[in-house]
Order: structure tokens, then sequence, then C-alpha cells
């Protein structure tokens, strides 16, 4: 059994009052937070957010894919999770963009409340379910920058939460109307790469109706090339990965594209 640490916090948010949060975070993972600070954030140029991405991101190389890591539902209270013992592709991220603009431990677990909630309110239906929630619901993540990227971006409207049959994927969220915007797959090429930036994050846009991507991960130039940092949940992976980028993404119907603020 792993050791847990209680890490009680008070966190104040902006026009509300002061709110506590019991997180129980392992050994394992207190240790890996606190690493990951001194030796990645704290060097690190807060003026180049990327390199500090690409420096936090690389830490979690090898971190097993775990699903359905959040606890929480319409019937089951929602629950603080920090755990890095396993990570599906979006606390990948999370954890990530938490780490990377934390200074001690208490300020990561603050960072992540606002990273993974809207106005940083641990409720299951405040949660960010959806990966352009990062741009478009506080506190913001994240710019879309899909537009910047390449001129031959595609626009469409799209009822996320709402499934094709016309009942919600998340029963109680209701239906949200949103612009999105994306690259197709086979227009993501060399000049799509130039204009990309390490640490952006990249979603694997889908058709499917109610959904805006099915996959996420960050984009990072290294010296093997370009390449899609990501849990993977394949069979041949099961774990953090650095996945060709180009190969990856030809053959999907395309890419969204947030730039960390």
């Amino acid at each position: 059994m792993r050791k847990m640490l209680p890490l009680m916090l008070i966190v104040t948010l902006a026009g509300c009052a002061a709110h506590s949060r019991q997180a129980d975070i392992d050994s394992y993972t207190s240790k890996k937070i606190n690493e990951i600070i001194e030796n990645q954030v704290k060097p690190g140029n807060k003026d180049n957010p990327g390199e500090i991405i690409k420096n936090v991101s690389y830490q979690f190389l090898g971190t097993p894919y775990v699903a359905n890591k959040l606890i929480g539902s319409p019937t089951e209270p929602e629950k603080l999770v920090i755990d890095f013992n396993g990570l599906d592709c979006f606390t990948f991220l999370d954890s990530v963009e938490s780490l990377r603009k934390s200074s001690d431990q208490n300020d990561f677990v603050k960072n992540l409340i606002q990273t993974r909630y809207i106005d940083g309110k641990i409720n299951f239906l405040q949660r960010k379910h959806f990966f352009t929630d990062w741009s478009t619901r506080e506190k913001l993540n994240a710019k879309d920058v899909t537009d910047e990227i390449s001129s031959s971006y595609i626009k469409i409207t799209k009822n996320l939460n709402r499934k094709a049959d016309g009942g919600e994927y998340i029963p109680g969220l209701g239906v949200i109307k949103r612009e999105i915007k994306y690259i197709p797959g086979d227009k993501v090429d060399d000049a799509v790469i130039k204009n990309l930036k390490t640490g952006d994050y990249i979603g694997i846009y889908t058709h499917l109706a109610g959904l805006d991507v099915t996959h996420t991960g960050i984009f990072i130039m290294t010296d093997h090339g370009p390449m899609l940092r990501n849990a993977s949940s394949l069979a041949a992976n099961k774990k953090v990965v650095d996945s060709p980028f180009l190969d990856y993404v030809k053959n999907k119907p395309g890419i969204i594209v947030l730039r960390a603020l």
C-alpha cells in the first residue's frame, strides 16, 4: 500500500470565499512534484513556457497509461485526484500545465484546481471535459492558435456533449455550442511544423458528434524530429511516449493547437 500524505490547502478564489479541499497525495507523487518543481521549473525561463513544458513533460516519459483517472460523475461527488503513478492523455496535460506554473507543492495543487476546473470549482459539472475548454472557459489555460498555424484550417460549429442520437455524453452538463477550428491531417506538413512551437498542446480533432477531440498530447521538437508526447493507450505503448508527429497525425481527421498563456 502506498503511503498517503494528506495535504490540506486553502484556496482563495477571486470573488469567492476561501474553500478547503483535502487531497491525498502518495509519497511517490509528492516526491515527483517537488523534484520537478526544483529541477525543471525553478531553473527554467518563465518567458519561454514551451521549454519548461518540454522539460517537465520529459519527466513523465514511461509513466503507465491508466484510463479514467478522475473520480466523479453526475451521481458520485467529484474528488480531487493527484496521482502520478498512472496518467491518461488529459491528466498528463493538466499535470504538466499545472507544474510548469508552480513554485511549490501547495502552489501546484492550487494551479491544478484552476487548470482542471472551470472557475476553480471542484465539481464534476465544472470539470473542463473538453479540450477546447482550455481556451474558452475560465481560468484560461491556453490560447487557440490553430488559425495562425495554417491557412488550411477549417472552421465548424459543433454542439459539444450532444450525441448523434440527441442524448448527452455527460448528463446534466447541457449542450455547448462552440466554434471549432482544426487543421486537416492531410494538410499537416513541414510548413505547419515550422509554425508549431515546442510545448504547444495538441488535440486530435474528431468528426464525431458532440466531441472536439479524441486524444491529446504535446508538440515537442527533439533531436529525432517533431514528436507528439502523449499518454498512449495503444497496446504497443500503454505509457507516456514520444510518437513521430507527422506519422501520427497524417491519417487523423485533424489537429487543434492550443498555446500556453
